[in-house]
């Protein structure tokens, strides 16, 4: 199953949050999970990282496969953010992380779990 990985998480990682580390070794360690993130979890972390931190951020997600953003994805994370963007805030990057998966299966870790109040959505809080 694809264990689609939020942004807050490898953020974390980066930034040295050792439950992170363990939630991330623990889980690819599992025969149970394939370690996936969003087209646009990825870029939360790229778009930010500074220019020394480059050669090791792109080393650490290489270790995860990023899913695309097509057609079909787009209008659908555009449906859920007009569903849940007035009531529980939910900012783009969410709603395509949640489109993404409803779209190819497998669920969310993240610590805002909050950000996913879709209930066709699994999302699980890493630790």
């Amino acid at each position: 199953m694809r264990a689609y990985i939020d942004s807050d998480i490898l953020i974390w990682h980066l930034r040295g949050e050792r439950d992170a580390l363990n939630f991330l070794q623990k889980t690819r360690a599992s025969q149970e999970y394939e370690l996936w993130t969003g087209a646009m979890q990825r870029a939360e972390v790229i778009f930010f990282m500074r220019p020394e931190e480059e050669d090791m951020t792109k080393l650490f997600l290489s270790q995860f496969k990023t899913a695309p953003i097509d057609q079909l994805i787009v209008d659908n994370a555009g449906s859920l953010y007009r569903q849940w963007n007035p009531s529980h805030g939910i900012d783009i990057n969410d709603a395509f992380l949640a489109a993404t998966v409803m779209h190819t299966g497998g669920q969310i870790f993240s610590q805002n779990i909050k950000h996913f109040p879709m209930p066709e959505v699994i999302v699980k809080k890493a630790w």
